[in-house]
């Protein structure tokens, strides 16, 4: 049987194991309040923390913020996959993780693994709780108007020069993980100049669910996209159990080989479009671009 063959098969499976399961029960409940409870405890837990590692000079507070990422994963029972290393530029410059995004999961899955900041939407630091979450990780807001590109893209800037590094979600929305929009180049206007950051791709897939490969029926327990409700998608997805992400890093490459950001983000949406295929079809992967990194870790969650 070749791979295409065994992989209808596991799909098949994992469909039907999940159709089996949808209906709530009360251990299913229990799981989700248990998680539910222990992310909204971590997180009043962490406000203070956090609010003290920030008026501290040095790295406490990119420490603490991945910390909180990390433990959240935990806390509600998803399984990191590491494939590749993360970029460290031998010359200190920053570094742009540039990422496929179908999830508000990834938030937890990139911020647990990477020591960088997340870049969103100005409308996501109106949402009450979020706000407080999204400060917890020391997010950069952006409002995508045009009257305001200059100046965010020189806040942008201003984190990198402070040695800060950011994750970017080029594609402007989330999708519904069967597939890579493509990527804005708007995006990559914080990448130019003379000295600019080294950039990293990063495929982003969930290809696990109840120990089983995900497919097309199941990929939208992770996906959360259009107007879906993060409560509900949270209740949902706090039932299940057994599920796993896969970061992929592929390896750094220099902006300054391209001609223009456009470009760039081509080469970006090629290389992270790519890897997300074959990891949907769980397919061997490997690193694409620059270096060769030699990492590959595989987390499993405290909590089950």
């Amino acid at each position: 049987m070749d791979w295409r063959a065994h992989m209808a098969a596991a799909e098949a499976a994992a469909e039907r194991e999940f159709l089996r399961g949808s209906r709530l029960t009360p251990l299913k409940f229990v799981r989700a309040v248990r998680r539910l409870a222990c992310a909204l405890l971590w997180t009043l837990i962490s406000i203070p923390i956090q609010a003290v590692c920030v008026s501290l000079p040095g790295r406490p507070k990119i420490w603490f913020a991945r910390t909180f990422w990390a433990v959240h994963c935990r806390l509600i029972g998803l399984r990191v996959r590491v494939i590749g290393a993360e970029a460290r530029p031998a010359d200190g410059r920053a570094v742009v993780f540039v990422s496929n995004h179908s999830s508000w999961l990834d938030i937890l899955a990139l911020g647990g693994r990477l020591e960088a900041c997340f870049v969103a939407k100005r409308e996501v630091g109106e949402w009450p709780l979020v706000r407080r979450i999204a400060w917890l990780g020391r997010t950069v807001f952006v409002s995508r108007r045009a009257r305001e590109t200059a100046r965010e893209r020189d806040e942008m800037r201003a984190r990198l020069a402070d040695g800060d590094n950011l994750v970017l979600f080029p594609e402007g929305t989330t999708s519904d993980g069967a597939r890579v929009l493509p990527f804005r180049s708007a995006f990559f206007s914080a990448v130019e100049g003379d000295r600019p950051p080294v950039v990293q791709p990063v495929s982003v897939v969930y290809d696990l669910l109840s120990g089983l490969p995900a497919g097309r029926r199941t990929r939208p327990v992770f996906a959360w996209y259009g107007d879906m409700d993060i409560g509900s998608h949270f209740w949902r997805l706090a039932q299940h159990r057994g599920y796993r992400v896969t970061i992929l890093l592929h390896r750094p490459i220099d902006p300054r080989d391209f001609p223009d950001r456009k470009a760039l983000a081509a080469a970006c949406w090629t290389i992270v479009a790519d890897g997300a295929a074959a990891l949907r079809q769980n397919r061997p992967v490997e690193p694409r671009a620059g270096q060769e990194p030699a990492a590959v870790e595989d987390a499993t969650p405290a909590f089950a």
